[in-house]
């Protein structure tokens, strides 16, 4: 899918998660609902640093564009070391490494650990990084017209005000993970969840995602994992744009209603 569909539902992922979370007799504060649904929009375009072309290659300038090289170099040479001899050559590394459930687990554990280890400033760069994606996700046809600058200001102000309400009692800090120096450690979650949700997404299209390297599939290491190829879609079709966003906008907005209790 395109980075407007992933971070769309990777917001609408968390505030389903709210919900589930309110049903269970455990409602989130606002706070936490609010920012994990924007950090989870965000890190749902994290699996694509491995396209050079992706929606987060433009989100830091240079600095995401060397980055989305250097990965793509990375995940090609991690395919080429662990392939099977039934997976196919490829040229490139995209959908490979970062589209596995490892590399999502891997990027939650650690933003939780940079989150409890650095502190305010470690939450303050979390924040921001994805902050800033989730700009570029779901407000992409403003952020593609304005500056990098303005987005990258709106992305540092937002996370500080948002750290500020997060640091108030009961707004959030301890949320899940209630015990001394254990503050922020619920960040990593819907880290963990918009990468995954990125991967589903993937696997509906008509290339499928790896999502569970390196468990041997069909005697492949690097499965394609997807539904059955008539349920498949190519990335930008209608499907994408004319009945799956708009559903992510509808489920977020009715998860989002539930975990807040209004409905």
């Amino acid at each position: 899918m395109m980075g407007p569909a992933h971070s769309l539902s990777g917001a609408a992922a968390w505030l389903g998660v709210g919900a589930a979370a309110a049903a269970a007799g455990h409602t989130m504060p606002w706070p936490v609902l609010v920012v994990g649904a924007l950090i989870c929009a965000g890190a749902a375009l994290a699996p694509d640093l491995d396209h050079k072309a992706a929606t987060i290659s433009r989100a830091f300038g240079p600095i995401s564009k060397a980055l989305c090289e250097i990965t793509d170099k990375l995940s090609y040479a991690v395919y080429k070391a662990t392939k099977s001899t039934a997976d196919p050559r490829r040229s490139g590394g995209h959908r490979t490494l970062t589209h596995t459930w490892f590399f999502a687990v891997l990027m939650g554990a650690g933003c939780s650990f940079a989150a409890v280890a650095g502190g305010r400033w470690g939450v303050l760069a979390i924040l921001f990084v994805h902050l800033v994606l989730a700009v570029e996700g779901l407000l992409w046809r403003a952020a593609r017209v304005s500056s990098d600058v303005l987005v990258w200001l709106l992305g540092a102000t937002s996370a500080w005000i948002l750290a500020g309400v997060l640091d108030q009692p009961g707004n959030g800090a301890g949320w899940l993970f209630d015990a001394p120096g254990q503050e922020y450690m619920w960040l990593g979650l819907p880290i963990v969840l918009g990468a995954l949700v990125h991967d589903v997404g993937d696997a509906l299209t008509v290339s499928g995602c790896p999502i569970l390297w390196p468990l041997p599939i069909g005697g492949k290491r690097w499965y394609p994992l997807g539904p059955p190829k008539f349920m498949r879609f190519r990335a930008g079709s209608w499907v994408e744009i004319k009945l799956l966003m708009p559903a992510f906008m509808i489920l977020g907005g009715v998860g989002g209603a539930a975990a807040l209790n209004f409905i």
